[in-house]
């Protein structure tokens, strides 16, 4: 069994933010993360919504819940997202997660 992607206690408090200030949330909200591909470069888009798809990985962790449709999945897997919040800004950051 594989690694999914962690969450840092940075970017729980960032997701919670960010699908608790949508227009539209529920307990089953989560910030959806799909991967788009151009070439070898792959770019992630982030979204609020209220329900998972039928093939996402759904990670939660203290509340926090985030949705890998499967691309994104196989690219943040043994990834740890972190975040940083700079004047009402989220910005986040990937990396490896390191074997303890």
């Amino acid at each position: 069994m594989s690694a999914l992607l962690a969450l840092t206690d940075n970017a729980v408090e960032a997701v919670k933010n960010i699908v608790s200030s949508s227009d539209e949330t529920s307990e089953t909200s989560g910030l959806r993360v799909v991967a788009e591909r151009a070439g070898t470069q792959a770019s992630l888009q982030l979204s609020v919504v209220l329900l998972p798809a039928e093939d996402d990985a759904i990670i939660e962790e203290q509340g926090a819940r985030v949705f890998l449709e499967q691309e994104a999945a196989s690219l943040l897997d043994d990834k740890v997202l972190d975040a940083t919040v700079d004047q009402n800004q989220v910005a986040f950051t990937i990396a490896d997660q390191i074997e303890e």
